[in-house]
């Protein structure tokens, strides 16, 4: 009489070349990753290093210091890192109700014809190249911003602007990945939800938004590393300068978290000195590196974050 362990052990020793061709493929493209991923921080850190082996810069002072001015010597991050900041709230304040809100539309609401056709169609905005809404930030963008609040208090150059666009930018971003998220609880939490006398929006809000929570987070944080990390549209609207700051001296929502002023984000600041006439070594050209290490620190806390959200929060349902 043939067993289940006989059976499993016939198939086991079954010859399944095409398999093992797959599978080496696979490990291949994971090493190719972790080698890459390894060989960028490893390049980042080798020329930040030369940057802070300079006798003119102090790492408490790059962490610390609300300056950035390498002609002179001052070198804090602050100045770059308020800009990017800004940016991406104002970002994530856009995106996080449009983005949420068309997914709970798709996945609750529309029907199956509706949402094979209105989901690909809001994913095709992922493809647009970014410096074509740079270039929409600044030519409707901010002359919009200014009709409404006026010339003497937006300028050409600000932060809400190049904000608004990024966050149209990552709608799709958190609209497709928390459609997935709330298509995937199970019908059965719904149908007892309505089975209790919950309308439709009761189900959606207070059942099925719930229930896909870890998947909204990772969403979200994902969306929040896609804007600190956008490079065009900062570049083209925010500005070409460093929002330099002093507390206690500069006005805190006059100038220092003003977003109608202009603010130079990292990345923009990458942009903007990398594409100069820079010579190898030099104090400004190892800064660049310096700004790259930290933004990579940040896009890694970030992916942490989503990480801890999935695990702290995933339903597993039977």
């Amino acid at each position: 009489m043939t067993t289940e362990a006989d059976i499993g052990a016939s198939l086991s020793k079954h010859p399944r070349p095409g398999e093992v061709i797959i599978r080496s493929i696979l490990y291949a493209c994971g090493a190719v990753s972790i080698v890459t991923t390894i060989a960028i921080v490893y390049e980042l850190g080798k020329e930040a290093l030369l940057f802070f082996q300079d006798d003119r810069v102090s790492v408490g002072e790059f962490l610390t210091g609300t300056v950035w001015q390498p002609q002179v010597g001052s070198f804090g991050i602050w100045a770059l890192a308020l800009s990017t900041t800004l940016i991406a709230l104002i970002a994530m304040m856009v995106a996080l109700p449009i983005g949420l809100g068309s997914a709970i539309y798709l996945s609750e609401y529309a029907s199956e014809r509706v949402r094979t056709i209105l989901k690909p169609t809001l994913e095709v905005l992922v493809g647009i190249p970014t410096v074509v809404y740079g270039f929409f930030a600044v030519i409707f963008m901010t002359p919009l911003l200014r009709s409404v609040f006026g010339d003497a208090t937006v300028n050409f150059f600000n932060v809400l602007s190049a904000g608004i666009v990024v966050g149209i930018l990552i709608v799709p971003l958190i609209s497709s990945l928390s459609e997935d998220a709330l298509h995937a609880v199970p019908d059965s939490l719904r149908q007892a939800a309505y089975g209790l006398g919950a309308s439709k929006l009761e189900v959606s809000i207070r059942i099925v938004l719930p229930a896909a929570l870890s998947g909204v987070a990772a969403s979200v944080v994902v969306a929040m590393s896609r804007a600190v990390g956008e490079t065009m549209i900062v570049a083209l609207a925010a500005g070409a300068s460093p929002r330099n700051f002093e507390l206690g001296e500069d006005s805190l929502f006059g100038y220092i978290l003003n977003p109608f002023q202009p603010g130079e984000a990292m990345t923009g600041h990458i942009v903007r000195i990398s594409s100069g006439d820079l010579a190898y070594n030099t104090i400004d050209y190892n800064s660049i590196f310096s700004i790259g290490l930290a933004l990579f620190a940040m896009t890694l806390l970030l992916n942490i974050l989503s990480r801890y959200f999935v695990k702290r929060f995933r339903e597993v349902y039977e």
